[in-house]
């Protein structure tokens, strides 16, 4: 199996800087396991969108996955509580 690329948007990456460096390493390790499986034991679909939900402790990572490009797409962070809230 081809392996993905991982593409962080700056959002991703700006919310990153706002969390604590344990965390952070922690989900960039389970970022990169995405690379050979996009969509693991583990992960949801959101109803109604093309992504997809991993957890990490009580942070929640959305992703998108193109399979044409081998890409995925990290699209927000953020802690279980906040995430799903619209602004």
């Amino acid at each position: 199996m081809a392996r993905h690329e991982l593409v962080f948007r700056k959002s991703f990456s700006k919310v990153l800087r706002s969390i604590p460096k344990k965390d952070v390493t922690r989900i960039l390790r389970r970022m990169k396991t995405l690379q050979e499986d996009p969509r693991p034991m583990g992960s949801e679909r959101l109803s109604g969108q093309e992504r997809y939900r991993i957890r990490k402790g009580v942070y929640r990572i959305i992703y998108e996955v193109t399979d044409k490009l081998l890409v995925v797409t990290a699209v927000r962070v953020g802690h279980r509580k906040h995430l799903y809230k619209c602004s």
